[in-house]
């Protein structure tokens, strides 16, 4: 079985279309029974991943990871397919990624939304202690009921 221990970015480059992982050693680990293999930079060095998508593009890369004088490969299809390598991927990824606008604009929608809800909870709740402050149990009743 194969997990990843360590994934940090060795430095990151984007352009319009991709993010660019760049590894080097003693940026990747990962463990293999229960043995720590360290990525050296003989192959592939590099993660792309395409920021519309936010798929990683270079599935036929190769990686290699070297315990003692043992030295194992791993395609990039073979990692894509662990957990633990995905979520570091995109944690490391994330803030790069390109959102489509309707899509910001849907979630900036619904934050006001919330933001203006509670606001107007909180309003009525200052009117509540207000009445209260008053002994105005007319207004008191009123506003209960809106909350």
């Amino acid at each position: 079985m194969v997990t990843v221990k360590m994934l940090k970015p060795y430095y990151i480059k984007t352009d319009n279309e991709h993010v660019r992982i760049v590894l080097a050693y003693q940026y990747f680990s990962i463990i293999i029974q229960e043995k720590v293999y360290q990525f050296i930079p003989i192959e592939a060095n590099e993660i792309r991943i395409n920021r519309r998508t936010q798929k990683v593009e270079n599935i036929d890369a190769k990686f290699a990871f070297q315990h003692g004088k043992d030295v194992v490969y791993l395609t990039m299809a073979k990692l894509i397919t662990l957990p633990d390598f995905l979520q570091q991927l995109h944690s490391i990824a994330g803030t790069y990624y390109i959102q489509d606008e309707n899509e910001l604009n849907g979630n900036s929608s619904i934050q006001h939304a919330v933001l203006i809800d509670e606001l107007e909870r909180m309003n009525i709740l200052r009117l509540i202690d207000k009445a209260l402050d008053e002994r105005d149990e007319k207004s008191f009743y009123e506003l209960v009921k809106l909350l």
